[in-house]
């Protein structure tokens, strides 16, 4: 898929992609036309066109920009620890900072869902099971007790992170770290007393 248009239209991308990903956040992949992005970025609807072919692949363009991001943040975070329950729960910690910052391209990869957009929803679930697969080799690590279903516990897990979005209040009594401790604190907990 190619998402730039040509390359004469690089020089507006940013803009565009950065416009984008705040309309996308704020008003959802439906609710947002191509003429409220160019309206946005000071162009016209066909001049959008010129960066990207449709508003799809606008989305999968801001979609891969969030991955990346989130993604970035969490091999950073991981890499500092050895023991696998301390880089399970730096990963959380990186992802909840990562999807509780006020970051447009973070919160459409947690908002807006792959089936919202059917021409590019196989493309966005590879690039989220991609970021994922970060997921599933950090509970791979993990010493869990016999039989424990680990794709569950990775689903419930990430899950449970990306939900956070919906609850979490910046003015609350727990930090992400804090929330992210708690939940590593009640999964290892419910393993030692399996084992």
């Amino acid at each position: 898929m190619s998402l730039i248009r040509s390359s004469r239209a690089d020089s507006r991308q940013p803009q565009v992609l950065d416009e984008a990903a705040r309309l996308f956040r704020t008003q959802g992949f439906e609710g947002t036309s191509v003429r409220d992005i160019a309206r946005a970025v000071g162009m016209l609807p066909g001049s959008l066109y010129c960066h990207f072919a449709t508003k799809e692949e606008l989305l999968s363009a801001v979609y891969l920009k969030g991955v990346q991001q989130i993604s970035a943040a969490v091999k950073a975070a991981v890499t500092r620890h050895n023991d696998p329950w301390k880089r399970l729960e730096a990963a959380c910690v990186a992802h909840l900072d990562s999807v509780l910052r006020d970051d447009d391209y973070a919160q459409v990869v947690v908002r807006v869902r792959p089936a919202d957009a059917p021409a590019v929803d196989q493309h966005l679930v590879g690039l989220r099971n991609r970021y994922e697969a970060l997921f599933v080799q950090l509970v791979r690590d993990l010493p869990l007790s016999r039989g424990t279903d680990r794709r569950a516990l990775r689903l419930m897990l990430v899950g449970a992170l990306n939900w956070s979005q919906t609850w979490y209040r910046a003015d609350g009594r727990l930090s992400p770290r804090a929330i992210a401790r708690k939940f590593i604190g009640l999964l290892r907990r419910g393993q030692e007393r399996v084992t």
